[in-house]
This record gives structure tokens, C-alpha cells and sequence, in this order.
């Protein structure tokens, strides 16, 4: 079973830029579609972007489009979520996920989730 972790979060200014990564340790992520999700206090878990495999398919939610890119390693066994233009709206823990194929905005269709790393943008 895939295994992932989250890093790359911490505190920006608004306006700034982060750049998230999803590892998997057992290297198998390449066999997998991976969503990124978010959710602050008190709110629902939000989706935020997803890719296909192979790299060749992206979606992103509306809150984000534009500003938020995903992109897989040239081995596609880590993701990368390259959040910029950061508002304070966007704190939040950000989560990946897997799943063998699906990369929609359904969390409940994902099967496997990292801990979580967080982001705080300061306004």
C-alpha cells in the first residue's frame, strides 16, 4: 500500500509562494492518481487538485485555479502542489492522497492520505 508524506508547509505572507511535496516511501506512487485536499478549523474538507498517472491529466478546484499548479517528478513517485499567490483563505492542512485511477474532487473515493502539512498565510 502506497505510503505518503506531506512536507513543504510553514507560515507566508500573503501574496507569497510555497511549493508542497507528496513522497511516497515505498516508491510505488507512480502506480497511482494523487489528490491534494485541504481543510481549515471548523470547515469541510476541500479539494484542491488532482492528477492523473501518467502526468497527462489535471483538475483543480475552483478556489484555486490559477494559482495553485500539481505536477508529478520525473519518476511520478512524488507530487508537487506549487501554491502561489497565497491568500489567508488558503490556511489550511493540506493533504495528498492516492487512488488507482481517480483524481476528482471526491475525498471519500481516496484510499490512501499522508498526516498532513500545514499552511498559514498571514495577511
Amino acid at each position: 500500500q502506497v505510503q505518503l508524506v506531506e512536507s513543504g508547509g510553514g507560515l507566508v505572507q500573503a501574496g507569497g509562494s510555497l511549493r508542497l511535496t507528496c513522497a511516497d516511501s515505498g516508491r510505488t506512487a507512480s502506480n497511482y492518481a494523487m489528490g491534494w485536499f485541504r481543510q481549515a478549523p471548523g470547515k469541510e474538507r476541500e479539494f484542491v487538485a488532482g492528477i492523473s498517472r501518467s502526468a497527462d491529466g489535471t483538475f483543480y478546484g475552483d478556489s484555486v485555479k490559477g494559482r495553485f499548479t500539481i505536477s508529478r517528478g520525473n519518476a511520478k513517485n512524488t507530487v508537487y502542489l506549487q501554491l502561489s499567490s497565497l491568500k489567508p483563505e488558503d490556511t489550511a492542512v493540506y493533504y495528498c492522497a492516492a487512488h488507482l485511477a481517480y483524481y476528482g474532487r471526491s475525498w471519500s473515493a481516496y484510499g490512501s492520505w499522508g498526516q498532513g502539512t500545514q499552511v498559514t498565510v498571514s495577511s
